[in-house]
C-alpha cells in the first residue's frame, strides 16, 4: 500500500483539535495525530491511503481553527503499519477500568473492570484525555450511589464508554453514532467484551432518530464529541434527559468550556463539576426541574 502524509506545525491545542476533527470525518484519513517533535514544536499529521484531499482538510481547518493552513505533503516509507499503530498503546488504568488492546500481554488487575479495545477505524481506545476523563466520570457517578436505569452513549466511536457503562452499572445502554462504520466497530467490541445483549446501537445524525423517543428519557447521557456539536445538541439532550439525570460531556478544549456550559445552562442542565485534563475539559452536569 502506498501511503501519503500531510503535516503542518501549529500549537498543541490546534493540532489536537484538528486531529480530532479529521478522525470524525469518515474516509478522509487513515489516522490523524498531534505530537511534539525533537525541537519541541507541535505538529499535526495525517496519513492517507490515497492522494490527500487538501480542500477537505482546509475546510475542516477553517471550521475548527478559523483559518486555512499550509500542509506539507510527503510519501510514507513502507513499514508494518499495524504493528506501528500499536507502538506506545499500553494498557490504560483509569478510574475503575483497565483498558487494553489484544496486543497487551499483562494480566487484568483483579480490582478493575477490563475492557478490550484495539486501535482501528473509530475514535476511542482509552488513550485520549477525553476518553479517560469520561471513564473516570463513570466511576465517580457509580461510587456516588447513582444507579442509572436508562443510559445513552451519544457519538459512541468504538463503543468504549457504552461498554464501560454497561459493565459498571450492569444495565442496558443505547449507543449511537453518525458514522455507520463506528457502529460496526462498536458491535464487534460489544461481542469481544461480552456485553452484546446489553448494548443497542443505531446510526443517527445527532438525535434525529425515533429510537431516542423510544428508549428515553435517560438517567445518564455520555457525549464525547466536539464542542460545536455539543452546543447544537444542548436542546435535544435536555429534552431526552430525565429530571435529575446526569450528563457527561467531553471533546471540548479548555477554551471552549464556557460556551458549552452556557448552552446547557440555558437548557436547564447545570454544571456539577468541571475537570481539566491537559488541554481538554470534561463536564459533569445535572438536568434541573
Amino acid at each position: 500500500m502506498t501511503l501519503e502524509q500531510i503535516t503542518v506545525p501549529m500549537s498543541k491545542q490546534d493540532a489536537f483539535a484538528l486531529a480530532d476533527a479529521v478522525m470524525e470525518e469518515y474516509g478522509l484519513a487513515l489516522s490523524a495525530s498531534a505530537f511534539e517533535n525533537a525541537d519541541g514544536d507541535w505538529v499535526f499529521e495525517a496519513t492517507c491511503d490515497q492522494k490527500p484531499n487538501i480542500a477537505r482538510f482546509n475546510e475542516l481547518a477553517q471550521r475548527v481553527l478559523n483559518g486555512t493552513v499550509e500542509f506539507t505533503l510527503a510519501k510514507v516509507p513502507d513499514k508494518d503499519w499495524v504493528a506501528h499503530s500499536l507502538e506506545g498503546l499500553s494498557a490504560i488504568d483509569t478510574g475503575e477500568f483497565f483498558v487494553h488492546g489484544s496486543h497487551v500481554e499483562a494480566p487484568n488487575p483483579d480490582d478493575k473492570i477490563a475492557i478490550k479495545i484495539d486501535a482501528g477505524q473509530a475514535f476511542g481506545t482509552g488513550h485520549h484525555e477525553t476518553t479517560t476523563g469520561c471513564l473516570e466520570a463513570i466511576s465517580l457517578i457509580a461510587n456516588s450511589g447513582v444507579q442509572p436505569k436508562t443510559i445513552l452513549d451519544l457519538g459512541t466511536g468504538t463503543g468504549i464508554l457504552a461498554i464501560a457503562a454497561a459493565k459498571r452499572f450492569n444495565n442496558n445502554v443505547l449507543a449511537t453514532d453518525i458514522d455507520a462504520k463506528a457502529i460496526e466497530v462498536t458491535i464487534e467490541n460489544t461481542q469481544i467484551n461480552g456485553v452484546k445483549d446489553m448494548i443497542e446501537t443505531a446510526v443517527s445524525t445527532g438525535m434525529d432518530h425515533e429510537i431516542f423517543e423510544q428508549r428515553g428519557p435517560f438517567d445518564l447521557v455520555l457525549a464525547n464529541i466536539l464542542a460545536g456539536p455539543l452546543v447544537e445538541l444542548a436542546p435535544d439532550i435536555a429534552k431526552h434527559t430525565k429530571i435529575d439525570g446526569i450528563v457527561v460531556l467531553a471533546g471540548l478544549l479548555n477554551r471552549q468550556a464556557d460556551s458549552v456550559i452556557e448552552a446547557y445552562a440555558e437548557n436547564k442542565i447545570a454544571l456539577l463539576e468541571q475537570v481539566e485534563k491537559g488541554d481538554w475539559t470534561i463536564l459533569r452536569l445535572q438536568r434541573q426541574a
